[in-house]
């Protein structure tokens, strides 16, 4: 799902983001040695409290309905009608406010899971994208530090939008993040995996690298992060470089979540990621936070993806 240097792939100017598969370390945990080298990497950090941003409406359908076992359900097709929900001040699609363990928790705004310009989309092996070759309508470069070129370099506005506050407040505590892959076209992802199914074969390849159609970077709604100073990109020890114990400790203020968390890969289908950020909307983001949700498939009700159906 995340940044590949094979053939096909955008590739990043700096060197060091050109030696690094996306997924490598993925075979670390597999030969058995990867569980204590990853050991370290998801250090427990304090959360710094920052000023909470303005929340950035995502893009999409609203479309949902409430499900019970306090976890929001969305589905595509079909809005309640407005006289039945609950108003609120920004809204700009009929909202519900999802059952939650606390009575605290924020009204959080339902969206699609399955239309690709929602921020809500889950994408997953078991989650094709439609249409398979759907292309955001609003890429853009966002205004922050690049770490590749080309279409990576792109995202959608919103996420862009983002971004750009998230970059700032991180730079205003001393941390400097990158943009070190962005969106990633049908095409640039069939070369990607294609090529690994020719050098390893289609079973392992499927460990390394998402089907075209099936990965998060095409929906312009995720991109992957570097640190500054350039170390350990895409690396089991990015995970203790500033900028992902930053992001990991904040992301959530500017709605993003890390997608792959640490020991989850039987959930997510993919092994621990701290570089690769979702965008779901800061209301989403701070709920999932808020009561230690740290998968979309959980928080939105989903099966388990470990593996092609």
């Amino acid at each position: 799902m995340c940044y590949d240097a094979s053939a096909g792939s955008p590739v990043a100017p700096e060197p060091v983001l050109r030696t690094h598969g996306r997924r490598a370390f993925s075979r670390l945990l597999l030969a058995g040695s990867g569980l204590a080298a990853l050991s370290a990497c998801a250090p427990e950090a304090p959360r710094p409290v920052l000023p909470d941003p303005a929340s950035a409406s995502g893009s999409g359908s609203a479309s949902a309905t409430t499900a019970g076992a306090g976890t929001p359900s969305a589905v595509a097709g079909g809005t309640p009608s407005a006289e039945s929900l609950p108003a609120s001040p920004d809204a700009t699609t009929p909202e519900t406010a999802p059952p939650s363990p606390a009575p605290s928790a924020a009204a959080v705004r339902q969206h699609s899971l399955t239309d690709p310009a929602s921020p809500w989309v889950v994408v997953n092996k078991h989650r094709p994208l439609s249409p398979a070759t759907y292309r955001p309508a609003d890429l853009v470069q966002p205004g922050v530090r690049l770490a590749t070129s080309g279409e990576a370099a792109l995202l959608n506005s919103t996420t862009a939008a983002a971004a750009e506050r998230m970059f700032a407040a991180a730079a205003g505590a001393g941390v400097i993040l990158t943009l070190a892959s962005g969106y990633r076209s049908y095409a640039t992802q069939t070369g990607t995996y294609n090529g690994y199914v020719s050098s390893r074969g289609q079973a392992e390849a499927d460990t390394a690298s998402a089907r075209p159609g099936y990965s998060e970077h095409q929906t312009g709604w995720s991109f992957d992060l570097g640190d500054g100073g350039g170390a350990c990109s895409f690396q089991p020890c990015f995970a203790e470089q500033p900028a992902a114990v930053w992001a990991r400790n904040n992301a959530y203020l500017f709605g993003f979540v890390v997608r792959y968390p640490w020991m989850l890969h039987t959930i997510t289908g993919y092994y621990y990621e701290p570089w690769h950020l979702r965008y779901i909307g800061v209301e989403a983001a701070g709920d999932m936070s808020t009561r230690s949700i740290a998968t979309l498939e959980e928080y939105f009700g989903l099966e388990a993806a470990p593996a092609y159906l």
